[in-house]
């Protein structure tokens, strides 16, 4: 039996959850669709997805289209919770981006198509909800054509759009012949010549090119009453690529999810991209760590299996130590991120100080379930968006009975060398009380470099964990500079070393006055690190976001003053009759003061979204 790994992508409210139930309701594996409003959905499971209607986690549901197991992927819409859509990306065969037959191309809408494109992901655009009063069909297709690409395939039409008797007349574009041949020459040739082409090599053609990314067939329907669903999930099975891989080759699959089964115990989520996973086999890099059960997705829930193959999605136990993003076997090509880290810091405090201790473990099982969230041990996190505190208040007090408040969120800045500087301290001299050498050079690095290390003296002139101590001393330092934020894209050099070798008493005592320690190594460079960064000096600079903002054209005189006032600065301007189109940059400080102020000056007509795009100099508040 084929397979395919398939996610729904949206805008939030979009309708992608309810578009999940009625698939499976069609698909027989639920016996009534579910409903976001009631909170009886079969993929929203945490208990505040059911009561704010949307989705934060990725859930895994499957279900059956004829001889194809489909393994459907259920992923959130909010920008709050993008981190769990970069986890479900990499091990993904194709896609559905669901996009509403009433609002049309929302801003997210746009960033998620511009990553499967650069992904060169597989997808298909559902239109849903043309049952609703407004519901487009042919000008919506001109909107989707002109704001995410003109290489669209309609795959029906739509009678009654805007009621509840709204059906979709399945059937391919008069032009797909056309559309096609833009990308193939031989059927270019074909129609030069006017010979005829059968459907069926049309079909074939659409789904040939589909599965290159080259095209995207759109269907529309209403997962309200389920009409155009079943053209779309036959397009699931005739036009996306199958799951590929060989049960025989080389292990490789990756962690995309982690959560704790009924004992507490870690659940790992994986993909298989190759070979074959057999019980008590030891996949990662820790030979102690062994699978210990294999529970592989189906149409029921999940069954037991000995072994799971390549293509498949299983759930993993036994490996204490995986975490999100770790390689089953071999690391799959391409994995990595896709998305940028959070910018937003905050601290917890629990409302009983008591419990502290309590409420650092139960962040620390939240951050193993998204490895973004960054976790210290005074309690400050790193986050997306304002959305994700309540996410960890509400599961603090239901999953583990803590009460908590938060700190006001805090932009994370970065600091930049604005040029080369050294210092060093030599064993013996005044005002070095360490029993060491220490020489650093730094200098700014390549855009995107991270921290380098490297020697700049004899590796054998002293023993290698002097070196590791310094190494892993300067990287600690980096974390903090002068100003008190990261150091980046730093290169770090080591210009002197220097120890004094073992020395004992006549009687062969140990004496630490007499001898050289990788204490005095980590101490000292730290002190030489701070004097060598503040020498070359260092600016700091803040996040900026990119911004596209949608609203009223008349409304734009009023909005423009207003980012500018935020020093947003406006980079493309795009009106299209009563709406505009406004992309842009904006420092991550002033996006929720933006997002809290944009309905007042839109008419509650204006959407915002916002990425991190890049740090710059701090030029003002």
């Amino acid at each position: 039996m084929s397979l395919l790994n398939l996610a729904i992508l949206a805008h939030v409210d979009a309708g992608k959850t309810s578009l999940t139930e009625r698939l499976l309701y069609d698909a027989g594996v639920i016996n009534r669709v579910g409903s976001v409003d009631a909170g009886t959905t079969r993929t929203d499971t945490l208990e505040l997805e059911r009561r704010r209607g949307i989705t934060i986690r990725a859930a895994v549901v499957a279900f059956p289209v004829g001889d194809l197991t489909v393994h459907l992927i259920d992923t959130p819409g909010h920008p709050d919770f993008i981190a769990e859509v970069e986890r479900v990306l990499g091990v993904l065969d194709g896609a559905v981006l669901v996009v509403s037959a009433v609002e049309g191309v929302q801003a997210q809408t746009r960033i998620l198509y511009r990553t499967l494109t650069r992904l060169r992901i597989p997808t298909l655009i559902f239109v849903n909800k043309i049952d609703r009063r407004g519901a487009r069909t042919g000008a919506l297709l001109t909107e989707l054509a002109r704001r995410l690409t003109p290489a669209l395939a309609a795959m029906g039409t739509v009678r009654a759009a805007g009621t509840r008797t709204a059906e979709v007349v399945a059937g391919p574009d008069p032009a797909l012949a056309e559309l096609l041949a833009e990308r193939d020459d031989q059927l270019l040739a074909a129609l030069v010549d006017g010979r005829a082409v059968a459907a069926g090599e049309l079909q074939q053609r659409l789904a040939e090119q589909t599965r290159r990314g080259l095209i995207h067939p759109v269907f529309f329907g209403s997962a309200a009453t389920g009409a155009g669903v079943a053209e779309l999930r036959a397009g699931l099975s005739t036009l996306l690529p199958a799951a590929g891989g060989d049960p025989a080759g080389p292990l490789s699959g990756t962690v995309f999810k982690v959560d704790r089964g009924p004992a507490g115990e870690k659940v790992a989520h994986a993909r298989l991209f190759s070979g074959t996973l057999r019980v008590r086999d030891r996949p990662g890099a820790d030979p102690a760590q062994k699978v210990t059960a294999i529970d592989v997705v189906t149409a029921g829930g999940t069954a037991r299996r000995p072994e799971v193959t390549a293509g498949h999605i299983a759930q993993l136990r036994g490996l204490s130590a995986i975490r999100i993003g770790d390689p089953i076997g071999l690391a799959p090509p391409g994995a990595g991120r896709q998305f940028p880290p959070p910018t937003l810091a905050t601290v917890v405090e629990p409302e009983d100080p008591r419990r502290r201790g309590a409420v650092h473990a139960a962040l620390a099982r939240l951050a193993e379930q998204d490895p973004l969230i960054g976790l210290r041990p005074d309690l400050s996190l790193t986050l997306y968006g304002e959305v994700q505190k309540e996410v960890i208040e509400a599961t603090l007090a239901e999953e583990h009975g803590l009460r908590v408040r938060f700190q006001p969120s805090t932009i994370i800045c970065t600091e930049q060398l604005t040029g080369a500087g050294a210092a060093a301290a030599l064993l013996g001299e005044d005002g070095n009380p360490f029993l060491a050498t220490v020489g650093l050079r730094v200098a700014p690095g390549t855009p995107g470099s991270g921290t380098t290390f490297t020697l700049g003296v004899e590796l054998g002139s002293m023993p290698p964990a002097f070196f590791t101590a310094v190494e892993d001393s300067v990287h600690e330092g980096l974390t903090r500079g002068p100003h008190g934020w990261r150091v980046t894209d730093c290169a770090v050099t080591m210009t002197h070393a220097g120890y004094l070798a073992r020395q004992s008493h006549a009687h062969g005592t140990f004496d630490k006055s007499m001898s050289s320690t990788a204490g005095d190594f980590r101490q000292l460079t730290t002190v030489v690190l701070g004097q060598a960064l503040r020498r070359a000096g260092t600016r700091v600079c803040e996040p900026i976001h990119r911004f596209t903002l949608e609203l009223p054209t008349d409304t734009l005189g009023v909005v423009l003053p207003v980012l500018g006032g935020m020093r947003g600065v406006p980079l493309l301007t795009e009106p299209d009759g009563p709406v505009c189109l406004v992309e842009g940059e904006l420092p991550a400080a002033r996006v929720h003061e933006l997002r809290l102020r944009l309905p007042g000056l839109t008419r509650g007509e204006g959407v915002l979204d916002a990425a991190f795009d890049h740090y710059a100099p701090v030029t003002g508040r």
